[in-house]
């Protein structure tokens, strides 16, 4: 398998034309570059993990995808977008690369974390402990079960056989 090196030049300008691709897929683009798709990938996401501790906190990526953004441009993003309303939204949105759920999930998880008390995220813990524990013993004691339900399905079988050889005999 031969492996094909690519110029620093085509490699900004495959960077370039995958991230503003508008409405097409990495795949055509990748096809219209004549290169691989996972080379194409890679490119991007090597990219945007170099790009990414460079950029400062206090603005929007327009390459990395939205469930990579640190809470910090999350919250940025909800800043930006409070005013914002109907088509005017939208057009945010996709000019970020958002969708409007995402934006109105953030602002959930941010509105519960940040209102939540600490004795009841603490009570959370324990009740989700006590519930892990319990489902592990429930899982042991199913997995018990099927052994021996599987134990006596096999014992029946043999029985039968058994039974089917001395009725031969007979």
């Amino acid at each position: 398998m031969q492996r094909n090196r690519y110029s620093p030049e085509f490699k900004e300008q495959a960077l370039g034309k995958a991230r503003q691709r508008g409405d097409h897929t990495l795949h055509e683009v990748a096809s219209e570059l004549n290169m691989s798709v996972g080379t194409l990938k890679g490119w991007l996401k090597s990219s945007s993990r170099s790009d990414a501790p460079s950029t400062p906190l206090a603005s929007l990526p327009c390459d990395l995808l939205a469930r990579n953004w640190s809470p910090a441009q999350r919250l940025l993003a909800l800043h930006e977008s409070h005013a914002l309303a109907g088509s005017a939204l939208h057009a945010w949105c996709r000019e970020k690369g958002l969708f409007e759920h995402q934006l109105k999930q953030w602002n959930e998880t941010f509105c519960r974390t940040t209102m939540a008390d600490p004795r009841e995220s603490r009570e959370s813990k324990t009740a989700l402990r006590e519930l892990q524990v319990k489902h592990e013993k429930l899982q042991r004691e199913l997995r018990r079960k099927e052994k021996a339900l599987a134990e006596a399905a096999a014992l029946l079988v043999l029985q039968k056989k058994f039974q089917a050889l001395l009725a031969d005999e007979d």
